[in-house]
């Protein structure tokens, strides 16, 4: 028998879905990302809501214990990563897809004192979640499309991501990327 589904706080650090608490519209609306990220607050903004309503991915929101400010968010969702094989078929792997993740700028200024925030929050939360969601629909991998820039990039690396080999990358951004992430670099992980 499986265990239980749960995700446990951290001593600073809550984790709760998009809908939990009637406050999280104004902690949403103060939410803020840094340059080039803009398209990640939109989509809290502006998407979240009605992806969760459609059951196209759940959003995460992580707050500050004590003081109840959004620090931090995160959407996953299921998929497929499709891969050319030697003979030209198609082979597909069962994944999990971190669509969204973003800290917030203005919690970041507020507490200089938090430090690998976004590291926190990955190993945490959004493994622990994967992890355990894999146990009761069958998922091999945690999956990501990166905006291609080498420190986010190495970022990704340094949480356990990876690249594909040049040719399953170009086959994949070919034939599976989605077109919101067009300019974005597929990267993996292996539960």
């Amino acid at each position: 028998m499986l265990a239980e589904f749960t995700v446990f706080d951290t001593e600073k650090l809550s984790v709760e879905h998009l809908f939990d608490s009637p406050k999280n519209e104004k902690l949403i609306s103060s939410f803020t990302v840094g340059k080039n990220a803009y398209g990640l607050e939109s989509y809290l903004k502006n998407l979240a809501a009605d992806d969760e309503r459609n059951n196209f991915a759940r959003t995460y929101l992580v707050k500050d214990k004590s003081s109840g400010e959004l620090a931090c968010y995160f959407s996953l969702r299921t998929g497929l990563i499709t891969l050319q094989t030697k003979d030209d078929k198609f082979a597909t792997v069962p994944a999990i897809e971190l669509s969204n993740f973003a800290t917030n700028d203005t919690y970041r200024k507020n507490h200089s004192e938090v430090t690998k925030l976004g590291v926190n929050v990955f190993e945490k939360f959004i493994l622990p979640i994967a992890q355990n969601f894999s146990r009761y629909v069958g998922a091999n991998s945690l999956c990501i499309y990166a905006l291609p820039n080498d420190r986010l990039m190495d970022y990704y690396k340094n949480l356990g991501f990876t690249r594909l080999p040049a040719e399953q990358e170009k086959f994949v951004q070919v034939h599976v990327k989605p077109e919101y992430d067009e300019d974005c670099i597929f990267m993996y992980q292996t539960l």
